[in-house]
């Protein structure tokens, strides 16, 4: 999505009914209706498409003013195993663009069922010896996540608490229009495991309630240790550097902290680029003592129930292991697929470099 929103003015996002992609290639993880939540809150997304059909339609495309229609560098097919981009391909208004590694439904699908920890990261001790932190193009990635609607230009601020003792370090300068925001500042934290409906509306109505204040929205991203001493088994499904990617893209984030305390205490708050507002908490229960200091300074603000509630990360992780055998035999027609659409992309580039 921000690649293809760096190509044009403005980026339609098509969203498959529940119906559409349970035929094509088996039942989904998110409801439509979750699912448009949460392309809705993508700050790179100008208007989503919801039961837009699962073979792009040229029609369909036509009825937005749509150019061209955007997708991976691989191939997706149907149920009759037919690209579903063939007809747009032939009429030359398809484009292609990088497929981002790793961040997968089906990857997600699968750390569920063999309950698996070797994607977490130990936390950050020392930014110049650290896996997360040496390889260049997770660097990139954080730029690149962080930029502003356009996907273009500087947008929010990326900063690494390392040590309670010393300041934050700036990973990613934010914008000048951004760090002038800066001076009150709203913070909320979290795993933001799974980043789904439930994150996406509690930030919207953090966002709704800073806006009336002229506040940012600062996020605080607990660590994969964190959150594992916190809630075991193999939580978190998404490590920090999934987790970060996912709030950076949501239009209601104005910069992330990485490595944040699972309590904000005053010292925490008090090296964070400006003057603590109010400190958030969704509806999720919690013990009061991470938040006992910030509630005997009047900072703490609960926010309520609200439309997405019910759900939090176990809620999808018992939706999937709920239906286990069902996903097992969609992760099985994957692999299938796969093969099927590796040996059409062939088939295609030699096409290519023929004519």
């Amino acid at each position: 999505m921000l690649q293809a929103r760096q190509l044009g003015k403005e980026l339609y996002v098509g969203i498959h009914s529940d119906e559409e992609i349970l035929k094509n290639k088996g039942p989904v993880v998110m409801t439509l209706k979750e699912r448009v939540k949460a392309v809705d809150a993508c700050k790179w997304s100008t208007q989503s498409v919801p039961d837009a059909p699962y073979v792009t339609d040229p029609k369909v495309m036509d009825e937005y003013g749509c150019k061209y229609v955007v997708h991976g560098d691989d191939i997706t097919t149907d149920a009759n195993g037919e690209d579903c981009y063939q007809e747009v391909k032939d009429l030359g208004k398809f484009v292609v663009v990088k497929r981002t590694p790793n961040i997968l439904t089906t990857d997600l699908v699968g750390r569920m069922l063999l309950m698996s920890k070797d994607h977490h990261y130990q936390p950050i001790h020392d930014i110049n010896s650290h896996i997360l932190l040496e390889k260049k193009e997770n660097l990139d990635k954080f730029a690149q996540y962080a930029t502003d609607k356009t996907g273009l230009k500087p947008g929010s601020g990326v900063y690494l608490n390392i040590d309670s003792n010393k300041e934050l370090h700036v990973l990613v300068e934010p914008s000048k229009e951004t760090l002038n925001k800066y001076k009150s500042i709203a913070y909320v934290d979290g795993g933001f495991d799974l980043f789904h409906p439930g994150h996406i509306e509690a930030l919207r109505l953090v966002k709704q309630d800073a806006i009336k204040n002229d506040c940012a929205v600062i996020v605080g991203v607990h660590d994969d240790r964190t959150i594992n001493e916190f809630k075991g088994l193999n939580y978190p499904i998404m490590n920090i550097f999934e987790r970060a990617l996912c709030i950076l893209q949501c239009e209601y984030v104005d910069g992330i902290v990485l490595g944040a305390p699972f309590s904000p205490t005053p010292q925490f708050l008090s090296k964070l680029p400006g003057t603590v507002a109010a400190v958030y908490h969704g509806p999720t229960p919690v013990e009061e003592e991470p938040y006992a200091e910030v509630k005997d300074k009047g900072l703490f603000k609960e926010i309520g129930p609200h439309e997405f509630s019910n759900i939090n990360t176990e809620f999808i992780v018992h939706r999937v292991l709920g239906n286990k055998e069902a996903y097992e035999a969609r992760q099985k027609a994957k692999g299938w697929k796969a093969d099927h659409e590796a040996k059409l992309r062939l088939e295609e580039q030699s096409r290519l470099k023929s004519s």
